[in-house]
């Protein structure tokens, strides 16, 4: 009969030791108040700024009435967001974005789940990071067609300074502490580059820096080195008697480097070697030299082609014969091909005024000239063809275009 009463005593004492331990005369300590605003981060519906970044591969976000939404990847061109609703998901600290890329119309969904993150790394929003490399939430992006990317996430604390879901208030001070963009950085930026054009007289301009030298001869098909010191390009006496001139800046003087049916040179990364199409038994096939001793020209891929493209690296030129265009190795073989069609879309035909220009540090990424199936309204079309032509750039791996082209410009040969 005693035995009940020595239970309830043990289960009040068990009790009774896990609440605080306060003293006599003592009130307990008020629970901490949270700032005021709304419970969760909203993008359209509140004025709120997410940014967000990941690596493997680099990315950055930022989502917001505060600022532009949109996504940015080193090497690439933005990807500008049309923010729509957001949804709160079934775990309690979990919503979801939705979004369209503004520039194909694929559609962007990017998840935060509030934990601490601490699996990116690199950045590039926040000059100053928090201190612990610990953010409020952990996100993720789902774009239909660049993939799946994952990252750390942070609400723009020195932008809303007093409102809920903030980072630690270590996070809030250090950004407050970021030094101003020095005005220099941007100011006196002065661009270094060669510029080589044919004037309506015929003849070659070749400007560099403030001096321009006009070349005696007329020619086409120019291709500035890389160090812009010297210019490659085409004169045609007739069709079957052509040669590729080199034009040095420095002395004036053009020097000819091969003769016969030959045409469209450009230059290796390094400036020693060039490649050029030369016509034999029929078909123009892809041949390259150094620039030091052209008679040793040899040819490199006797296929049937009809532009080259440039190198994209020391072994590999770019090329296309208006199905495909190749990357070609200086051993002769294709290490790659994509036809045309999928580059080109809808919107695009294939011609031999089309070029296309790899990045020079982003292989995944062309510049592309090409002529409008249609042209929309604004674009300029040529008073005795019709035809209209535009700029985008395409990515391989996800088959991305954004267009480029500036309006009521008739502009081609982007390099």
């Amino acid at each position: 009969m005693r035995i009940r009463p020595r239970n309830v005593l043990l289960a009040i004492s068990l009790l009774l030791a896990g609440l605080p331990a306060v003293t006599i005369g003592q009130n307990p300590p008020p629970p901490k108040k949270l700032p005021a605003g709304p419970a969760a981060p909203q993008s359209t519906h509140y004025p709120i700024f997410i940014l967000a970044f990941g690596n493997d591969p680099n990315w950055s976000l930022r989502i917001g009435l505060k600022g532009p939404e949109r996504m940015d990847r080193p090497g690439y061109p933005p990807v500008p967001l049309e923010a729509a609703d957001v949804t709160h998901e079934a775990a309690a600290e979990s919503w979801t974005y939705h979004a369209k890329d503004s520039a194909t119309g694929a559609a962007v969904a990017i998840h935060l789940t509030r934990e601490a993150c601490t699996d990116a790394k690199n950045d590039t929003l926040t000059p100053t990071p928090p201190p612990s490399g610990k953010y409020s939430f952990r996100s993720s992006v789902e774009h239909a067609q660049l993939g799946s990317l994952i990252g750390c996430a942070r609400i723009a604390a020195e932008l809303f300074p007093k409102i809920n879901n903030q980072p630690d208030q270590e996070e809030e001070d250090d950004a407050k502490k970021k030094p101003p963009v020095p005005v220099s950085s941007v100011t006196s930026f002065k661009s270094p580059v060669s510029v080589a054009y044919v004037n309506p007289g015929g003849k070659i301009v070749f400007k560099r820096g403030a001096t321009t030298h006009v070349i005696a001869s007329e020619g086409s098909q120019l291709a500035v080195s890389h160090d812009g010191k010297r210019l490659l390009y085409t004169h045609e006496d007739k069709p079957e008697d052509r040669a590729i001139f080199l034009y040095d800046f420095a002395t004036e003087k053009s020097t000819e480097l091969v003769r016969g049916q030959v045409q469209q040179a450009f230059w290796s990364p390094d400036d020693a070697r060039f490649a050029f199409m030369k016509f034999v038994d029929g078909k123009w096939h892809l041949w390259s030299a150094p620039v030091a001793s052209p008679e040793t020209a040899t040819s490199v891929f006797p296929g049937d082609i009809v532009s080259i493209h440039g190198w994209v690296d020391a072994q590999t030129i770019l090329v296309d014969d208006l199905q495909q265009l190749s990357w070609v190795t200086d051993a002769g073989t294709i290490q790659q091909a994509i036809p045309e069609k999928d580059i080109l879309g809808d919107a695009f035909g294939s011609s031999s005024a089309d070029t296309f220009r790899v990045h020079p540090l982003n292989p995944d990424l062309l510049l592309v000239s090409a002529e409008w199936l249609k042209p929309p309204a604004g674009v300029p079309t040529d008073t005795h063809t019709g035809g209209g032509l535009g700029f985008f750039l395409y990515e391989i791996r996800s088959k991305r275009r954004t267009l480029l082209s500036p309006s009521n410009m008739f502009a081609q040969y982007g390099e």
